[in-house]
């Protein structure tokens, strides 16, 4: 058996899963996040160690599974964040995860002194505060003395495998995500660093995603219900592993999308995709010699729990699936009424941490269920944007396969379809993607898996959304007015950025 896990933003969803990596059961043990205003995003790292613990001991019951049949054990984790520990690993700060904005200055400096676009040619990624670079460089920066105990610096899945092992590594996909790795050299660049102030010793030694770290520890074993000893594979970011959990493996594999709390299309490719107006990054994939071209928005399934827990604040899913039903058959931009869903700043495509959420357009007929309408079509419009994007560069996106918890969704689905032109499949795995993929990465780490293609033959197509052509020419049209609003908008947000500032 191999247990997955995946630290997301709103939790641990872990899964057990057989040696060849098909699905047994799965459960998620939630965390909470610290927002505050001046785009502050923080978790305790410790809530992390202790869902994993939840979850694993879950598993175990829920399955029956005993604890020797565990052959491995693999992660997948949210990416870009900065972790803080001292000399004994233990965290001297709350992790600043990747939606925090707050090192927007240190942010400009970096990009300053490297060059925006020399930057996006050495890591994939522009320079953003969304990263870890400049998020270290911020708490050298306002938290001097916190920072002079930091003595190691990683990312979420690699806190919690060295608290399994006792090792802290990190792997290429992660590092991918920092701003400060070399993506073609494959190593941590020198020149950002130095750039940043950023001492190399802090960070951790990279190596393969399907390296077993080390045997589970007698305490951290202890705790879960699991033998001493167990392997514990590294595993890879979210992104990359979302990527390899929906089965894409090699370019010929097509794209696929992410619709959860922030929201992605994806693809594999064998080298970097550079966007020349850089609206698009590119992760290192755990899958070796492959890379993964993506568009990133910050406020994708987050901005439909965001306006979900607004109108019902006591919301369960069968209320948040109540309004989503509702809003299908509402209209939205049809009646000129648009949603920019920026609540966090944003990445793709704009790469603007001052960008703000706004309804545009409200009329007073509007109600819940054309807020809810204009909500999905707003992260649909934005999605668009970047799949444009990756079309221009000559990347097809003609099916798309739709993993996360936005995919449980008829009505969003076949809003894609039709904004977008494209072909939308929904996966047997939805909620599992992440954990899937790190389930196969353990399998092959701990040798019972032959190698990650087998990640194709793990879920299946279980519906498809055509788009309609009439529908699809509507859309195109309200996407110029979807663009033009956030044209408008983007110096007001800026003067209101600067006025927060001083």
């Amino acid at each position: 058996m191999i247990i997955a896990h995946d630290l997301g933003t709103t939790g641990n969803k872990a899964s057990l899963h057989e040696d060849d990596g098909t699905l047994v059961t799965a459960v998620t043990a939630r965390y909470g996040t610290h927002f505050a205003a001046g785009g502050v995003a923080e978790q305790d790292p410790e809530d992390w160690w202790r869902a994993v613990i939840e979850a694993t001991t879950a598993l175990l019951a829920h399955s029956g599974a005993a604890g020797q049949a565990v052959t491995a054990v693999s992660f997948s984790g949210q990416m870009m964040g900065a972790v803080f520990l001292d000399e004994s690993y233990r965290p001297v700060h709350p992790a600043i995860i990747w939606a925090d904005t707050r090192s927007t200055a240190q942010c400009e400096r970096l990009a300053d002194a490297v060059g925006r676009e020399r930057g996006y040619r050495i890591t994939g990624h522009q320079f953003n505060p969304t990263y870890s670079a400049s998020k270290i460089m911020w708490l050298a920066e306002n938290r001097p003395d916190v920072y002079a105990q930091v003595r190691h610096i990683c990312l979420a899945k690699d806190f919690v495998v060295q608290r399994l092992t006792g090792r802290l590594v990190t792997d290429p996909s992660d590092a991918s995500s920092t701003n400060a790795f070399d993506q073609l050299g494959g190593e941590w660049s020198d020149e950002i660093l130095q750039a940043a102030g950023i001492d190399r010793a802090l960070l951790p030694e990279v190596v393969s995603a399907t390296t077993v770290v080390g045997g589970m520890r007698r305490d951290a074993a202890d705790a879960m219900g699991l033998p001493e000893g167990t392997p514990v594979v590294l595993g890879g970011g979210d992104g990359p592993m979302a990527a390899l959990g929906t089965g894409i493996v090699e370019p010929s594999d097509g794209a696929y999308a992410y619709l959860g709390t922030s929201s992605w299309v994806s693809m594999s490719a064998t080298q970097p995709l550079h966007d020349p107006l850089m609206r698009t990054m590119t992760f290192t994939h755990v899958v070796p010699g492959h890379y993964v071209p993506t568009a990133t928005m910050q406020a994708g399934g987050g901005s439909l729990q965001w306006i979900a827990e607004l109108l019902e604040p006591s919301a369960e899913a069968a209320t948040f699936d109540r309004l989503v039903g509702d809003a299908s058959t509402a209209s939205a931009s049809g009646e000129g009424l648009y949603f920019l869903p920026y609540l966090l700043g944003e990445r793709s495509p704009y790469w603007n941490p001052d960008a703000r959420g706004a309804f545009v357009g409200i009329s007073r007929h509007h109600d819940r269920s054309h807020l809810v309408r204009a909500v999905l079509e707003g992260v649909a419009f934005n999605l668009l944007t970047c799949v444009e994007a990756f079309r221009e560069a000559g990347a097809p996106v003609d099916s798309v396969d739709a993993i996360g918890g936005g995919a449980n969704s008829d009505a969003w689905l076949q809003l894609m379809a039709d904004m977008w032109g494209a072909t939308i499949r929904r996966r047997s795995i939805v909620d599992e993607g992440n954990s899937l993929g790190a389930a196969v990465v353990a399998g092959v780490g701990a040798g019972v898996i032959p190698d990650l293609g087998a990640a194709r033959s793990l879920s299946e197509v279980t519906a498809e959304f055509q788009p309609d052509a009439g529908r699809h020419a509507e859309y195109v049209q309200r996407h110029e007015a979807f663009v033009d609003a956030y044209s408008r908008l983007e110096p007001w947000f800026a003067a209101r950025a600067a006025e927060r500032r001083g």
